[in-house]
């Protein structure tokens, strides 16, 4: 049993660290006021081999894990970044896992490539806004037309849609009345996005705002039959197999934007001096954040035992929602808590703290609530009943 990183590990998080500083506080703070996507940070870290470091060699990725993915984008979020840095990148590292995983080989090499370059970006249209978490009960349509499908529906929170040159998109292929279980029929596409027949609006937000978060209207949009991943209704089941990384890598992110605000925070309090001592002197300061840490600390470990059994090939659905579920906590409890140590200058947008508050929001909301994690610990851990 060894916690340490090792030593090509620990290169990935110094080398990604110090690439990253190439971009100040400034940066990502115009960034959020301006609303801009970081298309300089997007393309470097695409230039620099960076957003294919969890795939295969085969299709131009670094061939490591998502062990490595998630030192990462830990660190990536820990250089300042935040969540505006990870999720500029954070699909390209995990988002394309069902067509490397269920892709014909042909697949492979048209989809992936241009993805990890920078060439193109993607998007994953799955949320739907009558149905949230309920994937199995989502309405868009896809209805099998001569050499394709004709799709109609509507998807909302979509990250990157309106600047996506392409869309990972799950659509219900068989009316769910027609299923004998409601995780059949629904069917997964890796397609163009075509604004000719989808529309997207900015949802504005608290946070995050250089990543735009979308409202998505599909109207007969054709998808071709070479675009469909896996088999025809068997979505669901694939979509499954990209859901744990996921939260691995939003639990990496979350512990990462966690430890700068403490870090932010511990620096104010060595510099800014009350009544002739500096503020972090007093334990009413130091406690807080001491306890902060720890818990960063902690999550950071369940997120890095998450990472480790899926790149072993077992099961690590628990462990990867107790990933996210900690980790988000302990980020938003650091971030609040540097915020308050640092006083009125923590609520000013000059110190950052108060960016990342807004930001480390995101993993606490999605992309599964901390309700419905709970709600799986219970029943997959402790055998309670099902309550939904």
């Amino acid at each position: 049993m060894d916690f340490a990183l090792t030593d090509d590990q620990q290169n990935i998080r110094e080398a990604v660290l110090k690439h990253c500083s190439q971009f100040s506080d400034e940066y990502w703070l115009e960034k959020d006021r301006s609303g801009e996507f970081p298309t300089e940070f997007h393309k470097s870290m695409a230039d620099a081999g960076w957003l294919g470091v969890a795939m295969p060699e085969s299709v131009g990725g670094a061939g490591l894990g998502i062990t490595e993915a998630a030192v990462m984008m830990q660190a990536v979020a820990e250089s300042g970044g935040g969540m505006t840095a990870a999720s500029s990148i954070h699909l390209p590292v995990f988002g394309l896992e069902p067509v490397m995983l269920f892709g014909t080989e042909e697949q492979q090499q048209r989809m992936i490539p241009p993805i990890l370059s920078g060439e193109e970006k993607m998007c994953f249209a799955v949320t739907e806004p009558n149905t949230g978490l309920d994937t199995t009960s989502l309405k868009t349509r896809a209805e099998k037309v001569p050499g394709g499908y004709r799709v109609n529906g509507e998807k909302v929170w979509i990250t990157q849609a309106h600047i996506a040159d392409r869309m990972l998109i799950i659509a219900r292929t068989t009316p769910l009345e027609q299923v004998k279980k409601k995780t059949d029929g629904l069917s997964l596409f890796y397609t163009k996005l075509d604004r000719e027949h989808i529309e997207t609006r900015i949802i504005p937000k608290m946070g995050r705002h250089a990543v735009g978060s979308n409202m998505m209207f599909i109207t007969d949009l054709f998808i071709p039959d070479e675009d469909l991943i896996g088999e025809e209704g068997q979505g669901f089941r694939i979509l499954l197999k990209g859901l744990n990384p996921e939260r691995v890598l939003l639990g990496a992110e979350a512990t990462g934007l966690g430890r700068v605000a403490i870090q932010r925070a511990s620096r104010y309090a060595r510099e800014r001096v009350v009544f002739g001592r500096p503020i972090g002197q007093n334990q009413g300061i130091q406690h807080p954040l001491a306890k902060a840490w720890m818990q960063v600390e902690a999550a950071s470990l369940m997120v890095f035992k998450a990472a480790t059994l899926f790149d072993k090939g077992l099961d690590c659905g628990v462990e990867a929602n107790s990933a996210k579920y900690l980790a988000a906590e302990a980020g938003f409890e650091a971030c609040q808590t540097a915020m308050m140590s640092m006083g009125g200058m923590g609520y000013a947008q000059e110190y950052h703290v108060e960016r990342y508050l807004r930001e480390v929001m995101i993993p606490r909301i999605a992309p599964v609530s901390p309700h419905q994690i709970m709600n799986f610990i219970a029943e997959r851990v402790l055998e309670l009943p099902k309550s939904y």
